[in-house]
């Protein structure tokens, strides 16, 4: 139901206006009803839902500013392959959804006006972001995979592309918000390039690349971009009741990882990943099955239209229930953002309805605790609102939680273009099989909670990510800039307690009983130099080669200069191996 008080009406109209419009529930969402708006005439948008498939994660994406299945528009089929949907299943085959559905925010300043528009929000019916007619708005797909198919393979970036461009424009159709405001588009046009691949190293990742152009005759001031992520995190089978698996989710944010790999100096990588998993991961009595969701995935943001910007992390729980409506909250005065506290004028504290409140959090610089944490946020806390008491410790073992990661300001010329590039990352064994019982720690002991959590595979995948978006040690422009490194004396660690970071120094370092020089410590490339160039490590080429039959014999003559000079992408030195011949 709505927040409004609806009263008795005295004619059918009335109340049918009514229940054509915002008379719904948060918590509930009815797919259908998004279809049954699209017939995929030739006069409608082109609408098209495709799936990576690729590497170790499949993921949905669709060209209305959303991925996953839960906002795509039409039919759950495959537009290009016409195979059913995944929506988020990690690992590929294991029907365990790990994503209900996530969306793309932008909100700005028009004017005297706060607009926001998105591609879905996961309580109003409205869909912000559509495609052109066909052909014009047609999803087009690219692989390396294959050279000889030239029209696939001209300007590929990954074994598996999809690009698609959407715009705001459009008003028919789109329901106002709770208030009754009708969507007042900003006049952009996004352009979607989503990269995936079978590679070990980067199976586990999904590389988003968006180019947003106002297209309008107003600047965009003070804009900012953001990540709506539900996850819903569930077997899709016959094992229990799957839609309360899906009410039991927790998130948070994690800063800082250690580097992945040999790391005798302990280095950390800052990876800023948005996580959202199962609590417990569905275990079976006290085993995990084939029918249990271990793992975690997590949304990390790899490039930004500028260097310094404000970041913020929220997450709420949506429920027509005003009680059970919560997000975390900072008092007034205090955080990075020392604003008042702001009345969302929904009787809740969590689900931000309308433009003002979406462009709000989306701007308020927050960095919410970890879900995990709100049964411990006493009435006194003086930095947090109190989260309603005798709900906080339902939400903190784990609820219908959703999370927006947002950035920003930037202004938006006419004509202008900005990008964004995020990683939708996965992470294996988050809850490992000898800690089945850890979920017994909350609500009371969440610290020792998120201690048993295993944030390795996810760190190490959104490292990787983050290496593929700009290989590090790689001049992509030519300026002479190859990116960041450390320097560990990685064999003398023990004799000398020293690292150092940035610039080769002009002088030997020594400390007795040990003694070395830099030249001969392990130099790591771990950053790119900002050029984005979205390539991962492949195998070499093969060799043009050609086939001589004799009487009982094939002669094989090839050319593999290609096959042995190419550099590998992360070394970078050209390290062929061999080949291998098969009959």
């Amino acid at each position: 139901m709505s927040r409004s008080v609806i009263k008795l009406a005295s004619t059918i109209l009335i109340l049918a206006l009514l229940l054509s419009s915002t008379s719904f529930g948060r918590a509930a969402f009815d797919r259908n009803k998004m279809r049954g708006q699209n017939n995929y005439s030739t006069a409608e948008p082109a609408y098209c839902t495709v799936a990576h498939r690729i590497g170790k994660i499949s993921l949905a994406v669709a060209n209305n500013g959303t991925f996953g299945d839960g906002f795509a528009p039409g039919a759950l089929i495959d537009c290009i392959t016409g195979q059913s949907l995944p929506s988020c299943e990690f690992p590929k085959g294991a029907n365990i959804r790990y994503l209900f559905a996530g969306a793309f925010w932008i909100g700005a300043v028009v004017g005297r006006d706060t607009l926001v528009s998105m591609g879905a929000d996961g309580w109003t019916w409205g869909r912000e972001f559509a495609p052109d007619r066909s052909p014009f708005g047609d999803v087009i797909y690219r692989s390396i995979k294959n050279p000889d198919q030239a029209d696939i393979y001209r300007n590929a970036v990954s074994e598996e592309d999809y690009i698609m461009t959407y715009s705001d424009t459009m008003t028919e159709g789109v329901d106002p918000d709770e208030f009754g405001r009708p969507h007042v588009p900003l006049n952009i046009e996004v352009t979607q390039r989503s990269y995936a691949w079978s590679y070990p190293y980067a199976e586990d990742f999904v590389l988003f690349d968006y180019e947003i152009k106002n297209i309008g005759i107003s600047k965009l001031k003070d804009t900012y971009m953001g990540l709506y992520v539900d996850a819903d995190v569930h077997f899709e089978g016959t094992q229990g009741n799957n839609n309360a698996k899906a009410q039991d989710d927790i998130c948070g944010f994690v800063e800082m990882l250690p580097t992945p790999g040999k790391n005798p100096c302990n280095f950390v990588d800052t990876v800023n990943i948005a996580w959202i998993s199962d609590n417990d991961g569905d275990p079976l009595n006290t085993i995990f099955n084939d029918k249990s969701a271990p793992h975690v995935t997590g949304t990390r943001i790899v490039r930004t239209p500028a260097d310094k910007l404000d970041v913020s992390f929220n997450w709420w729980i949506s429920n027509a229930d005003v009680n059970k409506d919560y997000g975390p909250r900072e008092r007034s005065g205090v955080g990075r953002w020392k604003e008042d506290f702001r009345d969302f004028r929904t009787g809740g504290q969590g689900t931000p309805t309308g433009d003002a409140n979406k462009y709000y959090v989306l701007r308020n610089q927050e960095f919410d605790f970890d879900q995990i944490y709100t049964a411990v946020i006493q009435p006194t806390d003086t930095f947090w609102s109190p989260p309603p008491g005798d709900f906080a410790w339902d939400l903190a073992d784990g609820y219908d939680t959703r999370y927006l990661l947002s950035f920003g300001p930037f202004d938006i010329d006419p004509g202008e273009r900005l990008p964004i590039s995020f990683a939708y990352v996965a992470g294996e064994n988050f809850h490992h099989q000898e800690l089945i019982g850890n979920i017994d720690n909350l609500p009371d002991d969440p610290g020792r909670f998120l201690a048993n959590l295993d944030f390795t595979d996810l760190g190490e995948n959104a490292a990787w990510a983050a290496k593929v978006y700009d290989n590090p040690g790689i001049d992509t422009d030519g300026n002479g800039t190859i990116g960041e490194y450390r320097v560990c004396a990685s064999d003398s660690v023990q004799a000398v307690d020293t690292v150092i970071t940035g610039d080769p120094p002009e002088t030997t370092y020594v400390d007795l009983p040990g003694q070395w020089e830099y030249t001969l410590a392990d130099t790591t490339y771990y950053k790119g130099d900002g050029v984005p160039d979205f390539r991962g490590a492949s195998p070499p080429p093969a060799p043009k080669f050609w086939l001589e039959p004799g009487l009982g014999f094939i002669k094989v003559r090839f050319n593999g200069l290609r096959s042995e000079t190419t550099k590998d992408v992360f070394a970078p030195i050209a390290d062929f191996e061999g080949y291998r011949v098969y009959i």
